[in-house]
């Protein structure tokens, strides 16, 4: 399963119902775009140094999914595919798209503009 920003919030506030979906022993990819968009928030957050330290033992507990040129090639498929639609996402949700569409993975997440990626699978809590 991929997390999306919002799943990663949650799970650093341990929300209960994002737990309950959370697969306990199945594959974690953490997208870099995702951990790149954690600590930006981290950077405006008065637990900065808490939440710092709970991202770093995370990233370690979970697989990161970097981007590469076969990604590139999913997001290029992916943002067209979108556009045609006339449903654009934003574009670091392409980019986590194209990972989940590319590993093949579900994307936990609550937002429903993933639904538009014909590919991908969207579980919510």
């Amino acid at each position: 399963m991929i997390l999306d920003t919002n799943a990663l919030s949650d799970w650093a506030k341990s929300d209960e119902a994002l737990l309950a979906v959370l697969p306990a022993q199945h594959l974690l990819l953490l997208p870099v775009v995702v951990i790149g968009e954690f600590r930006y928030g981290l950077l405006q957050s008065r637990e900065q140094e808490v939440l710092s330290a709970w991202l770093e033992r995370t990233v370690r507990a979970v697989r990161v999914a970097a981007i590469t040129l076969v990604t590139a090639d999913v997001y290029a498929a992916v943002r067209i595919k979108l556009r045609r639609k006339g449903r654009p996402i934003p574009p670091n949700d392409a980019w986590i798209a194209a990972l989940a569409v590319q590993h093949q993975l579900p994307v936990l997440s609550r937002d429903a503009h993933f639904d538009s990626v014909d590919e991908l699978t969207r579980v919510s809590w």
